[in-house]
């Protein structure tokens, strides 16, 4: 395991005159080299801080799969009680992990809260220099969103922290496994009762509804700047019912389904219940959903029931088919 010096010269100024200006959207979106034996993960912690024992145990899942790991500077560190070292300190460690030609990838250890406040540090041009995969889901969507609008492709998988819970052999794990080593998963979904069959493609955005939702006006926000249709993924955590249909009305009213062409629902989880309705799913495709006359598959698995967490590349095209049988899902990888 390698650790790094890094220089914090005069990064703050130029970042925040960019996140004031939305990027023009990228032409095409860049897909980052799947790995090789041998490449080299940085660790970083973007959000919340992790258990120390976090670094160690996931340090050796990943060379257990053939690849050199390298530590953020700032990694271990705690600010206010809960955050992995200050803002400045956090972006600083993903600043360096993007702009390094010499890492691969980059694995968030932990999600919680935080990203957004990296936003303010970070430019489109730190994403696009070296095009690599960033890796993670909850409040790492943030990361992701602003990959993608930087024109780069970005991971949807467990992170560091579940993967040493769960010493790299639950399911999530080894599909992570399995995608960086370019093995592009094709997925098939049970039929759900609340299905709505058709056939769409688009450009794959979504993660976490109230991180993505607050991203609105800033160079990051998905509806913005990825090109043309789009597959949207929705997952959620401890959000009641009533906030997420608060969360999902604000994309509708503000116009940002409007190249909405089919929608994935992940995993609802410890959601509390305070309407009357069957389930979340059931509310959103009741309400909002069935309306907009396009496909609709519930019960992916992905989202925060940490062993069965499966990728998802944003800004790849996906093709998305619901049919009476099932769901499936491929990438255009």
């Amino acid at each position: 395991m390698k650790s790094f010096r890094i220089p914090l010269l005069a990064m703050a100024a130029a970042a925040l005159l960019a996140a004031c200006h939305a990027p023009e959207s990228p032409k095409t979106i860049v897909q980052p080299a799947f790995l090789q034996p041998g490449d080299r993960i940085a660790l970083v912690e973007p959000s919340f801080a992790q258990a120390d024992s976090a670094v160690a145990i996931t340090t050796a899942i990943l060379e257990s799969w053939g690849y050199e790991t390298v530590v953020g500077k700032n990694v271990g560190k705690k600010h206010a009680g809960a955050y992995a070292g200050t803002a400045e300190e956090r972006a600083a460690d993903l600043k360096w992990a993007l702009e390094d030609p010499d890492i691969d990838a980059i694995l968030c250890l932990g999600g919680g809260y935080g990203a957004i406040q990296l936003l303010e540090y970070l430019t489109p041009e730190d994403f696009r220099a070296h095009p690599k995969w960033l890796i993670g889901f909850s409040d790492i969507t943030v990361l992701h969103a602003m990959n993608v609008s930087a024109g780069v492709m970005s991971l949807q998988a467990t992170v560091g922290g579940i993967m040493s819970r769960f010493h790299g052999e639950d399911p999530s794990s080894l599909a992570l496994k399995d995608f960086l080593a370019g093995n592009v998963p094709a997925y098939a979904v049970p039929a759900h009762p609340l299905n709505i069959p058709g056939e769409a493609s688009g450009t794959l955005v979504g993660g976490n509804l109230c991180t993505y939702v607050t991203l609105e006006g800033t160079w990051a926000d998905y509806f913005d700047t990825a090109e043309g249709d789009l597959i949207l993924f929705i997952e959620e955590v401890e959000e009641t019912w009533h906030s997420i249909d608060r969360l999902f009305n604000m994309l509708r009213l503000t116009g940002r389904l409007a190249r909405v062409k089919g929608v994935i629902l992940g995993q609802f989880t410890d959601c509390p219940a305070d309407l009357d309705y069957a389930s979340p799913e059931a509310m959103l495709v009741e309400e909002y959903l069935r309306s907009m006359d396009i496909p609709v598959c519930c019960g992916f698995p992905a989202g925060h029931e940490f062993e069965n967490n499966m990728p998802l590349p944003f800004g790849a095209t996906a093709h998305l088919a619901v049919t009476p049988g099932g769901a499936t899902l491929r990438f255009d990888l």
